[in-house]
């Protein structure tokens, strides 16, 4: 059964920092490309962050410099390292996994940044 499960995600103060966590199951984890999304309550969700198999990654224009994404294949894991967090960061993130016209999102991690 495959299942994609994101972590990490909490309160933090502007100018601060989070590491979500991406675990995924059931997959031939190295195949796949893996993206972190966000949504903001009334908004569609948008795109953050991905990572291909090959590594090569892309960002949101938002977030470059910011946020770095990475991936562990060993441990079939993919992270979003968050620095110099804003406000307007807010919003649950959720980690998909893709291969070909195969994709699994997770349940998603609330990430709030307030003082």
């Amino acid at each position: 059964q495959v299942q994609v499960m994101e972590s990490g995600g909490g309160l933090v103060q502007p100018g601060g920092s989070l590491r979500l966590s991406c675990a995924a199951s059931g997959i031939q984890f190295s195949l796949y490309a893996m993206k972190w999304y966000r949504q903001v309550p009334g908004n569609q969700r948008t795109l953050v962050a991905g990572i291909e198999p090959d590594g090569n990654t892309n960002y949101a224009t938002s977030v470059k410099g910011r946020f770095t994404i990475s991936r562990d294949n060993a441990k079939n894991m993919t992270y979003l390292q968050m620095n110099s967090l804003k406000p307007e960061d807010t919003a649950v993130y959720y980690c998909k996994s893709e291969y070909r016209e195969t994709s699994r999102w997770g349940r998603g991690t609330q990430v709030t940044v307030s003082s």
